[in-house]
């Protein structure tokens, strides 16, 4: 079964190589340059040919958040308006596509950096509740009336101070 199918994806493989490889179409691009390029790098595997091509919108989420009025603004003033229909291919709008994907890749880095010190922090009050509590229920007998009354004092003062 396995070599009657391996036989059917080489004549298809050999069938898209003819062809001129593999196209991947792309309608919008990511906030991760990493995620644009591994689409790109599914079109030419190993040596395949294949091409990329991103269709995009100035309309498009990164754009309107990453100021796609001021590009337009731009690209007006240096009389790079075209139709709607014709495409725009500029190393402007590339740049700045570029600089949108590393604000928003910086952000969600910082994003990441303080939840995992968030994390840090909860750990180490878990760490300290945990050994409380162990405390209070492995005492022996005879101290576990001293733990509870300096539990019972800590919080009197934790709370009378706000």
């Amino acid at each position: 079964l396995a070599a009657h199918y391996k036989q059917i994806t080489d004549l298809e493989k050999d069938e898209v190589r003819a062809l001129g490889g593999l196209l991947v179409l792309g309608t919008e691009r990511h906030e991760s340059r990493r995620i644009d390029n591994q689409l790109r790098g599914r079109c030419a595997r190993q040596g395949d040919p294949g091409a990329t091509r991103f269709f995009l919108s100035l309309n498009d989420t990164i754009f309107r958040i990453f100021g796609g009025d001021n590009i337009k603004k731009m690209m007006s003033m240096m009389s790079l308006s075209q139709p709607d229909d014709v495409p725009l291919e500029s190393g402007l709008l590339s740049n700045s596509l570029e600089e949108a994907q590393k604000k928003v890749e910086n952000y969600f880095y910082s994003v990441r950096k303080n939840v995992f010190e968030y994390d840090d922090v909860m750990d180490t009050q878990r760490k300290i509740v945990y050994g409380l509590r162990r405390r209070a229920l492995l005492d022996p007998d005879e101290d576990i009336r001293a733990t509870m009354v300096e539990f019972s004092d800590r919080n009197m003062e934790d709370f009378a101070t706000g």
